[in-house]
Parts: C-alpha cells; sequence; structure tokens
C-alpha cells in the first residue's frame, strides 16, 4: 500500500500516492540543522512503471490524519465480537478427529478458545469450496458441536481453481467466463496447490458476483468465517515472479488493463467478492473475512493477515512493526502467526510471541505443515500456565478490544498505535519501536529479545500505573519495568476509564486519578454479529471532597446506573460509584 506517514514538530501528514502500479518509493530523511536552528526538510522519491498518479495529503495531528484517511478510503470494517478472542490454526490438522483432540485439550485445560482456522488440507485435493469427505466426513456436526462450546470456525479460501472438467468451480467459472486470459484470448494457467489452475478475473463486477455466490457451499458446511490466501495471486509457475503474467488481461471494472496495473488490487478485489456474497447469503452477520493480500481504497473490506513471519527473535520483532505500520495505513485488525510460520520456537521465543498477539487485534497461533507444533501444552508446564494467564487476560480485555473496534469504525484510529499517537512532538517517542498503546489507556512493553527480565519503557505523558504491582510512574521519561517470563510489562493510564470483563460481565476497569481532575472515557458495548448502531456509554469522573465518582451518562444527557468499576490507585473508602 503506498501510504506515507511522516511524524514532524511542525504536524502529522499522510500521503496516499493513489496508483496500483509497480514502482518505488525512496524515502530520504531530512537533517537537523547544525546551529542554525533549521532542519533540512526530508524529501520523498516516486518511480511508477505507468498510469495516472495522484497524490492524497492530509496534514494534522495522527488522530485528525486517520479519520480524513478513513472518510476517503471508507471506515475500516467492524469484526463480529468472536473474532476478537483467541484463534488456533494449523496447515496439517489432517481430519475432524484431530480438530476435535485440539479443541479438547484447550478445553480439559481451562484455556480459552474462541476460533479453529482449518486450512487447505480440509479440501478434495486442495480444490477450493470442496471437503475431503474421508478425512471430515461430517463438518457441518463439527461445526455445530464446535459452535455449542462458544468456538466458531474458518475456512480458509484460495482464488486458484483447478483447471479440470467436472470441478464444479470450474464448470460454472468456464460458463461465466470468469477467468483471467492473455491477449490471444486463451486462459492463463498456472501451478498452484491443486495442480494446473486457473484464476478468476476479479476485476469485473460479474465474476465477484459469481464468485461470492459460492461461499453459500461454506456457509452450509458451518463455518463462520474466511481467510483470503494465495491471493497476490500466487502461481507456482515459472512467469519471471511467482505470480500471473504481467501481460495478463484484466476487466478493470470495465477499463481494460493488464496485470501490471491489476496486480496490487487482486486482493482487493477478492476481498469485494467475499464481502458482497456474505452480505447477501447471511445479512444478518457482520462478514468476517481476512486476507494475505490487499490494498488501500475500501478498507471496509480490509482485514489482513501478517502471514509467513519466519520463526525468530527478528520474526517477532517484525510482527509488531507490521500490526503498527498496517493501522497506520487504515487496516486496523491485523496480526502475525505467533511462534511464526515455519520452524520450531524455543518455549521462550514463542512465550513472548504469544504474550504481544494477546494484546494485537488479531491472537492466532498457526504453523505450516513442517513446523513444530503450536498449542501452548506442547512446550512445557510453565508455558502452559504463562499461557493461560496471557488467554485470561486477553478474554477480561475482550469488552475493551469491542470498543477499540467500534472506534476504529467511526474515528479510523487503530487498535494499536504507536507511543507519539498523542504527542508526536516527543522526538523520545518517536525514535520507540519497541512498545505500543493500545487505545488510549493501555502502554504494552513486550519482550522482543531473548534473555530478557527486566526492560526500559519509554513513558508519554501523564501518570501511568503498572498493573502487576499498581506502582505509580510520571511521564514523560523512561523507567525500568521487570518482566519476568510470566508476564510483559503493561501499564494503564491515569483518568480514562477502560472497559474489561468481569467473572460474570462485562464492567468499566477504572484507573488512578487526582484530585481535582475530572475525566473519563467511553465504552461500547457489543450488539451482536448485525451491524445495528451501538450506544456508546460515556463514563464520567470527578472528585467531591476526597470521594471518586465515578457516573454513567447516557447520550441524552441523564445519568445511569453504572456497570461494575474497579478503580486503581486509591483506598477502597475513596471511590463511590
Amino acid at each position: 500500500m503506498p501510504v506515507q506517514v511522516v511524524v514532524a514538530d511542525a504536524a502529522t501528514h499522510l500521503v496516499f500516492h493513489d496508483t496500483s502500479w509497480d514502482g518505488t518509493v525512496t524515502l530520504r530523511e531530512g537533517e537537523e540543522g547544525a546551529g542554525s536552528g533549521h532542519d533540512r526538510a526530508g524529501t520523498c522519491e516516486l518511480r511508477m512503471d505507468g498510469g495516472p498518479l495522484r497524490c492524497w495529503v492530509m496534514v494534522g495531528t495522527p488522530a485528525r490524519v486517520l479519520r480524513a484517511w478513513a472518510a476517503l478510503t471508507g471506515a475500516p470494517a467492524l469484526p463480529p465480537a468472536w473474532a476478537l478472542g483467541h484463534h488456533h490454526a494449523r496447515w496439517g490438522f489432517g481430519s475432524e478427529q484431530e480438530v476435535r483432540r485440539i479443541v479438547s485439550g484447550y478445553q480439559e485445560r481451562g484455556l480459552p478458545l474462541d476460533v479453529v482456522h482449518l486450512d487447505i488440507d480440509h479440501y478434495d485435493e486442495h480444490q477450493v469450496f470442496t471437503v475431503d469427505q474421508d478425512a471430515f466426513p461430517k463438518l457441518p456436526q463439527l461445526a455445530e458441536d464446535l459452535r455449542r462450546d462458544g468456538i466458531r470456525l474458518v475456512s480458509i479460501v484460495d482464488p486458484a481453481v483447478k483447471a479440470v472438467p467436472g470441478n464444479a468451480v470450474y464448470d460454472s467459472g468456464t460458463a461465466e467466463d470468469a477467468f483471467v486470459r492473455d491477449a490471444s484470448g486463451r486462459l492463463v494457467r498456472g501451478v498452484v496447490w491443486p495442480g494446473e489452475a486457473v484464476f478468476p478475473d476479479f476485476t469485473h463486477a460479474r465474476v465477484r458476483k459469481w464468485w461470492g455466490g459460492l461461499y453459500e457451499e461454506r456457509l452450509g458446511q458451518g463455518f463462520s468465517g474466511f481467510w483470503h490466501d494465495m491471493n497476490e495471486p500466487t502461481s507456482f509457475a515459472a512467469f519471471g515472479e511467482s505470480t500471473l503474467p504481467r501481460s495478463a488481461r484484466h476487466a478493470l471494472e470495465g477499463r481494460g488493463g493488464d496485470h501490471r496495473e491489476a496486480h496490487n488490487v487482486y486482493g482487493l478485489c477478492m476481498a469485494r467478492a467475499g464481502y458482497e456474497g456474505l452480505l447477501e447469503l447471511a445479512p444478518r452477520e457482520r462478514p468476517f473475512v481476512f486476507s494475505r493480500s490487499g490494498w488501500a481504497w475500501h478498507a471496509a473490506l480490509r482485514r489482513h493477515l501478517v502471514r509467513d513471519v519466519t520463526t525468530g527473535w527478528p520474526g517477532l520483532r517484525a510482527s509488531l512493526s507490521l500490526v503498527m505500520g498496517l493501522g497506520l495505513c487504515g487496516v486496523p485488525y491485523s496480526g502475525p502467526d505467533v511462534g511464526g510460520f515455519d520452524g520450531s520456537p524455543s518455549p521462550e521465543l514463542y512465550m513472548r510471541w504469544f504474550q504481544l498477539a494477546a494484546y494485537l487485534p488479531l491472537f492466532r497461533t498457526h504453523a505450516s505443515l513442517r513446523a513444530g507444533r503450536r498449542e501452548p501444552w506442547e512446550f512445557g508446564p510453565v508455558v502452559l500456565e504463562h499461557a493461560r494467564v496471557a488467554l485470561v487476560e486477553r478474554r477480561r480485555l475482550l469488552p475493551y478490544f469491542v470498543t477499540l473496534a467500534h472506534l476504529a469504525r467511526l474515528t479510523g484510529a487503530p487498535y494499536v498505535r504507536p507511543l507519539w499517537w498523542s504527542a508526536p512532538e516527543d522526538r523520545a517517542l518517536r525514535d520507540c519501536e519497541d512498545a505500543f498503546l493500545l487505545g488510549d489507556c493501555l502502554l504494552v512493553a513486550p519482550v522482543l529479545d531473548p534473555g530478557v527480565d527486566r526492560r526500559a519503557v519509554q513513558l508519554p505523558r501523564g501518570r501511568w500505573y503498572d498493573t502487576a504491582t499498581g506502582r505509580a510512574y510520571e511521564g514523560p521519561g523512561q523507567i525500568l519495568l521487570d518482566a519476568p517470563m510470566s508476564r510483559l510489562p503493561v501499564l494503564a493510564r491515569s483518568a480514562p476509564s477502560s472497559p474489561c470483563a468481569g467473572r460474570r460481565r462485562a464492567g468499566t476497569g477504572g484507573v488512578g486519578t487526582r484530585p481535582g481532575t475530572h475525566r473519563g472515557g467511553l465504552v461500547v458495548p457489543d450488539t451482536g454479529d448485525g451491524e445495528d448502531e451501538p450506544e456508546i456509554e460515556r463514563y464520567v469522573t470527578r472528585w467531591e471532597g476526597r470521594k471518586l465518582v465515578v457516573e454513567l451518562e447516557r447520550e441524552d444527557g441523564m445519568i445511569a446506573s453504572p456497570r461494575p468499576v474497579r478503580i486503581r490507585g486509591l483506598d477502597k473508602g475513596s471511590a463511590q460509584m
């Protein structure tokens, strides 16, 4: 996505280089003035292979810039609440019995689990929109049993269609003239998991309509969500690159053109086909479609998976950078494969990755067919207990993630934000790439290197409370915090309220505040899977003498009975709800 965000003393600005053609963007950093008091501005050089180019520029605070960006491209999609829980996936489950065994492993150990993903091994010979009846003879029953336990089933969907008569998708797509052709009118054929394959031209509205209708088969099997993979698109054939030949022809919404222009929007158009098809097939449910590939426009369709990250400490560090970068590009919901896609992480690496992902929007363990296991109990009893703490904390924070999802849709603000989000003028925060803000309330400082049990944390302005010890710290400045294997350092900002789940129902977890302050926060309760507009709850805190009063103020201005509230930093006798 050719989106560039620059943070400077004067303001933040976002530039969108509006072209889907291949090219390069070269950024050269400015220089601080040597005694003159003037900085030399940085430069940006674009070189594109063709097509028209428009540049959109948005200037202001980071929040204003992202709001303007969302207004241009569309508000981010609102995921169903269950998609904000813990996902478990693996290429190589292999059978219904193995899926049930893994789910039982979570349940027997008291580990929260919300979603299970089935990879290409559940297909019949890797053919999209099919099921291996030998390995999964009762897939709808499996889906029903899992849903009864509060667990949803997600299916992988690849764009490549096996090019053989008798394959139902190939036959119907041929009748629809749905597949990409070359300049001579011949079908472009590549090689993907099912063998020789053809590719739908998702840049044509008629083809998207046809493809969207195919999800009826998936819904009939009991799937609740869909994971688009290999949709750059990928082909193993030697076209010079592992995708379609650049000369392949596309409709491009009636204009016509080749793959040089269509490549970067192919995944986005596939997402649009699935999203719009699901809206028609299941209008009472929020579509859950996330994708390995995408582009900048139509934010409502974009949810990204940071896929195939290398197993290793550099891969862990890259995971955070990618999620934060996608959030600043208007894709607030994303996440990595916990533990890395390939290889076998050490118990320490797995645990630190797991702890980080528990605070990211998409929290998913996943691995390749040849990689080591990713279930928490496979790494020993110590890791299992630490993973349980992270899973329980994620479950407790679900109301907060739901609120962040609604606010992202309303304002364009990402869930995961750089530390400079509220103070871009603080140059020390601009250089901090190893910690992040989760919404307005929490600062998360993951451990990204081996052998670390204590780490430095750069604080933005204000008072912050260590959520483990309750100790208060004043920012701006740098502090040292313990980071044992059992947890990550997480700090809560003073005064705003953050919604979290208690033992019985959602409540508001308030954090410490100081006499004389008058603050509060927002809570957006989820209304279910539909698109109904929720009522935003505004919590107001104020001091009356030595008592802190927390009130729930409805949109009509009336004071309502609040949810349970927990106050940090105060004696029990000094809070009044």
